[in-house]
């Protein structure tokens, strides 16, 4: 069961000096090994369905997503090494012939770095995505958390998501 959270864009918020940009081809690498350091987490919750030392993306999977607008990766950088990531996918939602058709930002992952955690990382990652969200003029970004992974749900929570539904994917 995954929890889905949203949070609605209502002011811009500060970042701290790292530098955040769009992934290059030149961050695969490292990107891979953030994957795998996901995985790991997700693997420890449910051991039944992830396998640990594997990675959600191939590295050919990994050059088309970078080069596609519509699924930006956005890298925090410290020193030009890339300490963590957040992937990002514009999505339409669903027509209704009762709704105004209306685009958010999903955050698909967002990674530090083990070894880089509680330097603000992740609060200045999800910074710039909501930037970018105001920059877009989409009303929301969305995010599903493993309802397990107690850390993250904290985090998210103090970014001031909220709790909206659950959806089961297993």
């Amino acid at each position: 069961v995954l929890d889905k959270w949203k949070i609605d864009i209502l002011q811009e918020g500060e970042t701290n000096k790292l530098n955040i940009r769009r992934a290059e081809e030149k961050d695969i690498e490292r990107i891979m090994e953030l994957l795998k350091q996901v995985l790991t987490i997700h693997a420890n919750i449910r051991p039944d369905i992830f396998i640990d030392g594997t990675t959600k993306y191939t590295k050919e999977e990994l050059t088309e997503i970078i080069l596609d607008d519509n699924r930006p990766i956005y890298v925090a950088t410290d020193d030009d090494q890339v300490v963590g990531y957040a992937f990002c996918i514009k999505k339409s939602q669903p027509f209704s012939t009762n709704m105004i058709p209306f685009e958010s930002l999903f955050i698909d992952d967002l990674c530090v770095d083990a070894n880089a955690r509680g330097n603000h990382i992740g609060r200045s990652l999800f910074e710039y995505v909501k930037k970018q969200a105001e920059k877009y003029c989409y009303p929301s970004i969305y995010l599903t958390c493993n309802k397990y992974n107690k850390h993250s749900l904290a985090v998210y929570e103090k970014f001031g998501f909220q709790w909206i539904d659950s959806v089961q994917t297993d």
